[in-house]
């Protein structure tokens, strides 16, 4: 891989608030941070191959997506204005029943193509098939985390265990190192203390975390409540589960003594606001979480619940949610809601000593962000015009691992017309046999 030097108008290390470099430069090694610094303070011993010079560009770290289902791209506009649970009892998990595995290949080089659009450069993902999930992700040349989503209460639950055993020992610190492995029970509605248990052995037998959804709806809350007498969390303290990493989706409904849990266990948390707006889902009561001292990062969770895969989006979505839900407009300020996005999400994630920030011998997962529109003069606050002003479609270069996976807005790793054409053949045909 060549040196590459980066020069912009400003670099957001995302190290510490206030840490912005102005006429800054990022150097590159291999897949590595060389050196952060001022224009002209990279060390004369490093002799770049390559320079992009964007003078009215701001450097940052790439957008960590802490919760996603990658290929549920597929469904995106299938099932929409439904509840939860009549949505994934009526709609979804019927059509995802007869997914083959083509389709989940197609549906995740979708969601790649449009997250390296929106510079997202990792993302969690929970789901099926996840051989076809990991080789697309390798292939667009991303950064991720993957689990096979697991159903322990169903008749599929030990071979679930199995093959997420199998899909571990297979990828984990693949591709390079860009992806890694969790086991995900889905959530404690349909994973017994019992299952749990055999997946915390599994899990710490293998030395990864665990992935699942958590206190994500009321009806949740009221059944764990009604068959164990206490809340979805502190189930989980109680069977164990806090032991290891975890990495808990949407966490909306939460006591207090839930949320000491969580900070307490340092727990990363998915925050998914979309998602929880478009489903009713509720609102998580992520200010009270961060003041606690809880790892809170965002996630979109699946395009099928949101439509899209936007960081950009959320971090604003998640930004104006609390503000309104506390009546409190400095809640979740602009640079705490990048930080979600950023050093936040890859905390979450446990992975902040290699991501989530530009400093030296971290990871050089960068994108940089074209600050010459309409829409983002007058410019006085970079955090804040990023947050509240910025859209993907201002994301022009974006490095993974140190490789440049889109330039000027061009994917180099795919071919963005062909997967879109896949994609819809895919989804077309799978909708002709939940009608036959």
């Amino acid at each position: 891989m060549a040196d590459l030097l980066i020069k912009c108008m400003a670099v957001l290390t995302m190290d510490s608030e206030g840490d912005i470099i102005n006429h800054g430069e990022i150097a590159v090694r291999d897949n590595l941070i060389y050196h952060v610094g001022p224009s002209g303070s990279t060390p004369a011993d490093f002799k770049p191959e390559r320079v992009l010079d964007y003078p009215r560009m701001v450097a940052m770290p790439g957008l960590v997506n802490c919760h996603t289902h990658a290929a549920m791209t597929l469904f995106r506009g299938y099932a929409d204005d439904l509840p939860l649970m009549q949505w994934l009892n009526d709609k979804i998990w019927p059509l995802e029943a007869l997914l083959i595995p083509e389709d989940i290949f197609q549906g995740t080089l979708l969601c790649c193509a449009e997250m390296i659009r929106g510079g997202t450069t990792t993302l969690a993902d929970m789901y099926v098939e996840m051989d076809q999930v990991a080789r697309a992700v390798d292939e667009a040349g991303l950064r991720a985390v993957l689990c096979r989503g697991m159903i322990g209460a169903g008749p599929d639950g030990e071979s679930a265990l199995a093959e997420s055993v199998e899909f571990i020992q297979k990828w984990h610190c693949s591709a390079g190192g860009r992806i890694t492995t969790m086991l995900g029970p889905h959530a404690p509605y349909t994973c017994p203390p019992v299952y749990l248990k055999q997946v915390i052995a599994a899990a710490k037998e293998m030395g990864v975390g665990i992935h699942i959804h958590l206190a994500e709806t009321v009806d949740e809350v009221k059944e764990i409540s009604d068959q164990y007498g206490k809340t979805p969390v502190a189930l989980m303290e109680e069977v164990g589960l806090f032991e290891l990493p975890v990495l808990a989706a949407h966490c909306v409904h939460l006591s207090d003594t839930d949320i000491d849990i969580l900070a307490r266990r340092q727990v990363g948390i998915a925050h998914n606001p979309q998602s929880n707006m478009k489903l009713a889902s509720g609102v998580a009561p992520v200010s009270r979480l961060l003041h606690s001292g809880a790892l809170v990062g965002l996630g979109t969770d699946g395009a099928a619940s949101n439509n899209n895969v936007d960081m950009l989006e959320e971090m604003r979505t998640a930004a104006l949610l609390q503000k309104l839900h506390t009546c409190d407009t400095s809640v979740l300020p602009a640079y705490q809601a990048l930080h979600m996005a950023t050093a936040g999400g890859a905390r979450a994630l446990g992975m902040q000593e290699q991501i989530g920030r530009l400093v030296s011998g971290l990871k050089a997962d960068i994108i940089l962000l074209d600050m010459h529109q309409p829409h983002l003069y007058p410019l006085f606050d970079i955090y804040a015009q990023i947050v509240y002003a910025a859209a993907s479609s201002d994301v022009h270069t974006v490095l993974v691992d140190g490789r440049v996976v889109m330039e000027n807005r061009r994917i180099l790793t795919l071919d963005e017309d062909v997967v879109m054409a896949e994609a819809q053949r895919c989804a077309d045909a799978l909708v002709q046999r939940s009608n036959s």
